[in-house]
């Protein structure tokens, strides 16, 4: 491995421990550092953790804290690993895991559930709803994709938005007619959050990581050929619509499995490919496990903003996220503009 390599591992692991005994140890009871990784520990604490922690702040920690962690490293590392993926495929800077009409149709299930479902199928209602909806979303796209004849860039991106301009508007309409005692719930999913984080739900991203990543570990020489161009893939034996349509499958996937407990958290799969890109080149088997890394700790990071920002009450991480978003494309126009 080269020393630069090492060195991003290495930069990478300590940005990603520093950020994630801050969200132990941060919150509306601030704990400090010791206490947090005490009260992890239990009793197995080290001597120099101070005095054994309470049932209290351990059960803040493992129970509420320790989740909200796994989840945040989970969809930010998948997030941008399909925003990677997305922008090989499509050959546009600012593709990301949203584009493709996922987040209209997750939104447009949840405002289903939330103001005429109710909770049908207890706690798993809400997530198995958006999962489904994002999947529908994806499915019409393909299908309205392979009607018009073409599986290119092009056509998924306008697909796409088509999509998402239709089922914007399907959304509004729900919201307008449903229960609007429902709208502030509705309001606070659309702008993504990690507070449906428990034990028992994160085998989902963590399954939509798994995919994505697998599907990388597989096909990233297959990708590296993109990058050339179709012709040049052609003669290397890779069929460029084929590679398309499997990143398109992948990427909705696993864009659901995060949707379904996060809701909309939009930028991440955006920004971190392009730094990911510029640190460690742009061959997929290098650039893309420096991405999740990066995706990972930028959420991280953004939802300690949220929790923090103001005060007891938690703002949507997505808004943190979207303002990082917006200088990041603001930057982008500015350096393609030269």
């Amino acid at each position: 491995m080269k020393p630069r390599a090492v060195a991003l591992a290495l930069a990478g692991a300590l940005l990603l421990g520093a950020l994630a005994v801050a969200s132990l140890a941060v919150g509306s009871q601030t704990l400090g550092w010791r206490a947090a990784l005490a009260a992890l520990a239990g009793p197995w604490a080290p001597g120099w953790a101070g005095p054994p922690p309470g049932e209290m702040a351990q059960a803040i920690v493992r129970e509420l804290r320790l989740p909200r962690l796994l989840l945040a490293l989970l969809v930010g590392a998948s997030l941008a690993v399909v925003g990677s993926l997305l922008q090989t495929s499509t050959r546009n800077d600012l593709a990301d895991p949203f584009l493709f009409g996922l987040s209209s149709g997750a939104s447009a299930a949840a405002v289903a559930v939330i103001g005429w479902a109710g909770d049908a199928l207890g706690a798993w209602t809400l997530p198995l709803a958006t999962f489904g909806g994002a999947l529908v979303a994806a499915g019409a796209v393909l299908l309205l994709v392979r009607r018009v004849g073409g599986e290119g860039p092009a056509h998924m991106v306008l697909g796409g938005l088509a999509m998402s301009f239709l089922l914007g508007a399907v959304t509004q309409v729900l919201v307008f007619a449903g229960d609007q005692r429902a709208a502030h719930a509705v309001v606070f999913w659309s702008l993504g959050g990690l507070g449906l984080a428990r034990w028992d739900n994160l085998w989902l991203p963590a399954a939509g990581l798994l995919l994505a990543a697998a599907f990388v570990a597989r096909r990233h020489r297959a990708l590296d050929t993109l990058l050339a161009g179709d012709d040049t893939a052609h003669s290397l034996g890779v069929a460029p619509q084929r590679l398309r349509l499997q990143v398109f499958v992948v990427a909705a996937l696993s864009t659901a499995c995060c949707v379904a407990l996060c809701g909309v958290i939009g930028f991440v799969g955006l920004m971190v490919p392009h730094l990911a890109r510029r640190l460690a080149g742009p061959l997929h088997a290098r650039f893309v496990p420096l991405a999740a890394v990066l995706g990972a700790a930028l959420l991280l990071a953004s939802d300690l903003v949220a929790r923090t920002a103001l005060g007891a009450q938690e703002l949507p991480v997505g808004i943190v996220t979207a303002g990082l978003g917006a200088c990041c494309v603001m930057a982008l126009l500015r350096r393609h503009g030269r």
